[in-house]
């Protein structure tokens, strides 16, 4: 074969390869997206979050998962966590609320959002994280699996870490609704229908037993959800006397069929714009 053909067999296989992911940038911001096709970080300018002293009826939680985060951004044993539990109970909103305490303190941590269905491109996350100085905060939110999803298994390298095990700079905390990650009816279905039902499920039940820490959020009651709608209108400024804020929040929380702290914040929304009060000021 001639040099010119085998140049022309070079260049060809050159373009169809990839060209190397650019280093990211981790001084770039303190939180970041992993985005896939092609794989990149996308630092976020602004998180979305609230303030973690307005986070009412989940102190033992937010006392846990900041000590946890404390230990970790120090370079210290630290746990992966799971929040499970009720809907709308502030736990993606204390993960992000912790984040910023942690650093407030002094403690640089960067908070990287790894999306669900993103899940089996952990491990080449996990490679451009290992080479880091930096210590990262992996956030999954919404985490489950239903009894055919096979992305459970991704995760396990961020949980166990495979033959190099998870990085040193690297902790996942993951929310749920499911403290077993997936259904229990499926759970039941598998053991009811499998020759060995024990050894059915064990894999998948047994992900959660992982997590070094399990954070349990249950409904709220009625005077932790007033104080939660009460937290936020000293914080942004917006006066109304107890017995109009009880009045109008019990009356908004049975339109939507039950309280959480996701409804107290809609509800404060509601009552703000009502009232004229800007709170991107």
């Amino acid at each position: 074969m001639s040099d010119d053909a085998l140049t022309r067999i070079a260049e060809a296989l050159e373009r169809l390869s990839p060209a190397p992911a650019p280093s990211p940038d981790f001084d770039a911001a303190e939180a970041f997206v992993w985005q896939v096709d092609p794989d990149r970080l996308v630092p976020v300018e602004r998180v979305s979050r609230v303030d973690i002293s307005l986070l009412v009826g989940i102190e033992r939680a937010r006392d846990t998962l900041l000590q946890n985060t404390r230990q970790f951004a120090k370079g210290l044993p630290a746990n992966n966590a799971l929040l499970w539990g009720a809907r709308g109970m502030g736990k993606s909103s204390l993960v992000k609320a912790v984040h910023a305490a942690v650093n407030a303190e002094g403690a640089p941590l960067k908070i990287v959002e790894l999306h669900r269905e993103d899940l089996p491109s952990v491990g080449r996350l996990l490679d451009r994280l290992r080479g880091s100085d930096a210590r990262f905060l992996l956030f999954c939110d919404d985490l489950s699996f239903s009894h055919d999803d096979q992305h459970y298994k991704s995760l396990k390298a961020v949980l166990d870490g495979g033959i190099e095990g998870r990085p040193d700079n690297v902790v996942l905390y993951a929310t749920s609704n499911r403290r077993h990650l997936m259904p229990r009816d499926m759970i039941e279905n598998e053991r009811s229908t499998a020759i060995s039902p024990s050894e059915a499920t064990e894999e998948k039940v047994s992900l959660s037993d992982r997590f070094g820490l399990w954070l349990g959020f249950h409904p709220c009651s009625q005077d932790e959800y007033l104080a939660m709608i009460r937290g936020y209108c000293d914080a942004h400024g917006v006066t109304i006397s107890d017995d109009d804020l009880r009045a109008q929040a019990i009356e908004w929380q049975a339109t939507r069929g039950g309280r959480s702290g996701r409804v107290a914040w809609q509800f404060f929304l509601d009552l703000a714009g009502r009232m004229g009060v800007n709170l991107h000021r």
